[in-house]
């Protein structure tokens, strides 16, 4: 959540559009949202070559922009107050294939990182937010705390691919890392894999445990 907590600052860049798309059905701006969201992982699993890196590029651009379609559903359903469960439902089930094809595109391709490496992220990512949600659906707060939210992976998913192209024409796109007798080697995509696969699970513990304390909570105050 080090980035979630911090939408209302980009506010500034939804208001304006919103306004002018008042009458646009805001579930309309999810699908087109979903639809860059696909493009963008097929656009990585087809960078996955030497000759094809550049595509991370395209795909780098394709997540910051379904990621602000997906941001603009949400400000056009409060302005136009047209906010309703379906279509928060909707918006929940779509971030969710989203972030499958986002990430899913780097890690099973088989280039830029180990498919089970891959996994594990994609583990995380889906925990996390089902651990947000399900907290609601139990009679708990619903739940964005934690270590790694969407606002973070949608930043990352873009950032990283731009950083490995950059370090690539540096000839640092990839780098061996040797500790004692153990040689490896890495690149910065498989970084942020790494980074989702670990911090995203230790963010769907951290739920667990702040949605566990959250009813025991709810219990006493019953009791009271």
């Amino acid at each position: 959540m080090v980035l979630d907590g911090q939408r209302a600052r980009v506010d500034f860049l939804l208001a304006p559009v919103a306004r002018k798309f008042i009458n646009v059905n805001p579930n309309t701006v999810s699908w087109i949202g979903l639809i860059i969201a696909v493009l963008s992982g097929v656009v990585f699993y087809l960078s996955g070559d030497s000759d094809r890196e550049w595509l991370l590029l395209v795909g780098a651009a394709l997540v910051i922009i379904s990621g602000y379609f997906d941001a603009l559903d949400g400000k056009i359903a409060k302005l136009g107050n047209k906010c309703s469960a379906k279509g928060d439902y909707l918006d929940h089930v779509f971030d969710r294939y989203a972030d499958i094809f986002m990430i899913g595109g780097i890690a099973c391709c088989g280039y830029w990182c180990n498919p089970y490496l891959g996994m594990a992220a994609l583990v995380g990512v889906l925990l996390t937010s089902y651990m947000g949600t399900q907290a609601q659906a139990i009679g708990a707060p619903r739940l964005y705390a934690g270590f790694l939210g969407r606002a973070d992976r949608v930043v990352l998913s873009t950032l990283f691919p731009i950083i490995q192209i950059v370090m690539s024409a540096f000839e640092l796109g990839w780098f061996d890392i040797e500790i004692g007798s153990w040689a490896f080697t890495l690149n910065w995509l498989e970084i942020m894999i790494l980074w989702f696969a670990v911090v995203g699970n230790l963010t769907a513990i951290q739920r667990a445990i702040i949605t566990w304390k959250n009813l025991g909570k709810m219990e006493q105050e019953k009791k009271e």
